[in-house]
């Protein structure tokens, strides 16, 4: 058996007798996980989906696990109870252990008041980063209220205030990350920035260099 590596360390080719067995591409084999957390209304969605576009140019195979988007199937009639929460993000940082071990490079997009939670998911992925996007609460509350989001819930802040509803830095606290591998403040870097510069540290993270993968 032979195995060829091409010059720009992008493929992989392993010959045996009788020929071409199999081709590996390095930028899709070499998973890995990023968790963008943050107070709700920091950006982490609007990040998330730029990242992916730049990574995808890149020929990188990107998936986004939006929980605001996969509670409408798990939990429908949320409750966000402390309960609930526990199992929602715990299911969350399962089904992006699955994706990693199929080769496919994940985000999660979740606030995860709790460092608990993904801890979690830290342990069950050895190439995993934490994104923290950071914002301050007055300014989130204003992007909250003006939002358009596809599946985030409605003015949940002012139902906070109201309803004494469960929201992350309101009705429950929010644990921001001890040692976030990444960090972007979005009180002074614009979206673009920010997605900019959580791609450029991805080659420092899990060691894929970005510029051979198109």
């Amino acid at each position: 058996m032979t195995v060829c590596i091409d010059p720009t360390f992008k493929l992989i080719d392993i010959h045996a007798m009788g020929g071409f067995l199999f081709r590996f591409n390095l930028c899709s084999i070499m998973a890995w996980v990023l968790w963008f957390t943050g107070l709700p209304g920091c950006g982490k969605t609007t990040i998330a989906q730029l990242v992916k576009m730049i990574l995808i140019e890149k020929g990188l195979n990107v998936k986004i696990l939006q929980l605001d988007e996969i509670r409408r199937i798990i939990t429908p009639q949320p409750k966000y109870s402390e309960e609930e929460r526990d199992i929602v993000y715990a299911s969350l940082a399962y089904m992006a252990k699955l994706l990693y071990e199929a080769g496919i490079n994940v985000i999660i997009d979740a606030t995860a008041n709790k460092n608990s939670y993904r801890q979690l998911a830290r342990n069950l992925v050895s190439n995993f980063g934490e994104v923290y996007i950071k914002a301050s609460l007055e300014i989130c509350i204003a992007r909250e209220a003006s939002r358009k989001a596809e599946f985030a819930p409605k003015d949940i802040y002012i139902k906070a205030i109201k309803e004494r509803a469960s929201v992350p830095g309101v009705g429950v606290s929010y644990e921001p990350p001890k040692h976030p591998e990444i960090v972007v403040d979005t009180s002074v870097l614009s979206a673009n920035e920010a997605a900019r510069i959580v791609v450029n540290e991805l080659f420092r993270l899990f060691g894929v260099d970005l510029r051979s993968c198109r």
